[in-house]
């Protein structure tokens, strides 16, 4: 089984050490392999940029890096498509390696005094030597409920998002609120719905940016549906057995759905 162990330092990459190549918001894939070596990355790296260790993958090193241009025989796949569809992604790897590089664009200049930064010689951080800071990667804690009632659960539809997936209510936890206030408010604000019985089921990286987004069952409490329309587009009712498409399994929504479906079955 395919291990990964995410990790930090600031040795530049061998020739064969591994590398994720990321051209935009896709990920090089050649045929079943998602690891290109540096040897032959290293040609097509942007101007400008450097890779950028995350961890060892079956023991190998690798390093995330933003690509000019294709390398031999490597299709550009989606990562948003990746960790939806694909079903043997390294999605740790991928989610990891992505959120990397994105807090490695976005700090490159400190955020106090606008002094370029460079990386932390012991940790995963870069560091401002003006104002003697470092700046580590952020994460956006996300909360994600799925809602009984009876014998059903509440499935939602984005305004915002193209796939025609019924999903979850979900939103991001607001600056002094619990993750079970933030389920509460998030609930309420999309559905007008009231809820109670919260509880932790699971959690899940999300790169999109940078994304912790946990996972909770609760219970109907009371109100009527009224929906956000700039969140939500539909909403319903529904049973196991009869539901419509949902995300896959790959995504903490779909696992959470299943989990549900389970429990009402029983």
């Amino acid at each position: 089984m395919s291990q990964w162990l995410p990790g930090w330092t600031t040795t530049p990459p061998s020739p064969n050490d591994g590398i994720l190549a990321l051209i935009g918001e896709s990920v090089l894939r050649r045929e079943d392999e998602w690891l290109i070596p540096w040897s032959e990355a290293q040609a097509a790296l942007t101007p400008g940029s450097e890779p950028i260790y995350v961890g060892r993958w079956n023991r190998r090193a690798v390093y995330v890096a933003e690509l000019a241009s294709l390398t031999p025989a490597a299709e550009p796949v989606p990562l948003r498509d990746a960790l939806l569809f694909e079903a043997a992604v390294p999605a740790e790897l991928l989610s990891t390696a992505f959120q990397v590089l994105q807090w490695w664009r976005d700090h490159r200049f400190c955020g106090r005094c606008g002094q370029e930064t460079g990386p932390h010689p012991r940790e995963r951080a870069r560091w401002c030597d003006r104002c003697e800071i470092p700046w580590y990667p952020r994460l956006a804690p996300c909360v994600i409920v799925v809602i009984r009632r009876g014998d059903r659960m509440l499935l939602a539809r984005s305004s915002r998002v193209k796939r025609h997936f019924y999903s979850l209510i979900a939103g991001f936890v607001e600056p002094g609120e619990t993750v079970e206030a933030a389920v509460q408010r998030e609930v309420r604000e999309e559905t007008g719905l009231e809820v109670t019985a919260i509880r932790y089921q699971t959690s899940q990286p999300w790169p999109f940016p940078h994304q912790l987004m946990l996972g909770f069952f609760a219970d109907y409490a009371g109100g009527e549906l009224r929906l956000q329309e700039d969140e939500l587009a539909d909403a319903g009712w529904y049973r196991p057995g009869e539901l419509p498409p949902v995300p896959p399994k790959t995504t903490i929504a779909g696992r959470l759905i299943r989990a549900m479906e389970e429990e009402l079955d029983a």
